[in-house]
């Protein structure tokens, strides 16, 4: 019997599963096997973006499954150099074509750029047009804080339904998830397991939430790897985790996360892990030429 991940209800009643499969850094020539083995084992999230280059991969995993298309929501992201109106509306065709499909079920501004505040409210309103011609589902953001989140709803109509942040127990950011809830926001994970601060090597317990005693231990009690008890957490949080893999075994692993719970003081526990250090690049330092 097939498990599916739970549903979270989106602020605008859409229903979005609350584990994905993330492929950023995935090769092309991997990304397809990944999304065939990740939607035959009952994830129905697949997250992608322009800036990844395999949203054609992702398409063709999709066309090669036995999953009918409206059972699997597809998200995609704009990339900041095709931010302002006309340019998004152009990037979101791009992005379609190459997925070979009629509507994408998420479509989120990849980074908000405070020095070019005026082209990301461009493209956000070209989001809601495409929401409103039903070409999406349901539009949000990524990389978002408290500040940008707040000038964004200024001065567009739609709140946001989901921000996609870095977020792992290393970096809780637990004001903007209180910020987003507040709003209806549902709050996505990006770097679940802390893989961000492994790209480079050289992680340690203090890097690495994967190496802290304190996952090990809750690990060991539930005969769960770190990574189910990491990804687990997300969810007793109330959070969308999209962890990356291209392993079969990896995939089905990050999926077998739905047969037990955390208590109130292991979900403490893992909270206190919590450094305050992102790994990744600081939003408000992005510009536009930042990843050109």
């Amino acid at each position: 019997m097939t498990t599916f991940a739970p549903v979270l209800q989106l602020n605008n009643g859409v229903g979005m599963p609350a584990l994905g499969l993330g492929v950023y850094q995935s090769p092309p020539e991997q990304t397809v096997p990944a999304v065939e083995a990740a939607l035959r084992e009952g994830y129905r999230l697949i997250d992608t973006a322009a800036a990844y280059g395999n949203e054609t991969e992702v398409g063709e995993g999709l066309r090669r499954s036995d999953v009918v298309r409206e059972e699997v929501f597809v998200t995609t992201k704009l990339w900041l150099t095709d931010y302002g109106y006309d340019e998004a509306l152009r990037a979101f065709d791009r992005s379609l074509a190459k997925l070979a499909l009629d509507y994408v079920d998420l479509y989120l501004l990849h980074w908000p750029v405070p020095s070019a505040f005026d082209t990301t409210v461009a493209a956000y309103e070209a989001a809601q047009k495409l929401l409103a011609d039903g070409r999406v589902r349901a539009i949000g953001v990524c990389n978002s804080g408290t500040e940008d989140l707040t000038r964004l709803m200024e001065r567009t109509e739609i709140v946001p339904a989901v921000n996609q942040v870095e977020l792992h127990p290393l970096f809780i950011q637990r004001e903007l998830r209180e910020f987003d809830a507040r709003f209806g926001i549902v709050t996505q994970s990006w770097s679940p397991i802390g893989g961000v601060n492994r790209y480079g090597g050289g992680a340690d317990q203090g890097t690495d939430p994967l190496r802290s005693p304190t996952v090990v231990d809750i690990a060991e009690k539930y005969g769960k790897t770190p990574a189910q008890v990491l990804l687990r957490w997300h969810l007793e949080h109330g959070l969308s985790a999209i962890p990356k893999s291209v392993k079969e075994h990896r995939v089905k692993e990050n999926f077998d996360v739905f047969d037990f719970a955390l208590t109130d003081d292991e979900v403490a526990a893992v909270d206190a892990l919590d450094g305050g250090r992102r790994g990744g690049p600081d939003p408000a330092k992005v510009r536009l030429d930042s990843f050109s």
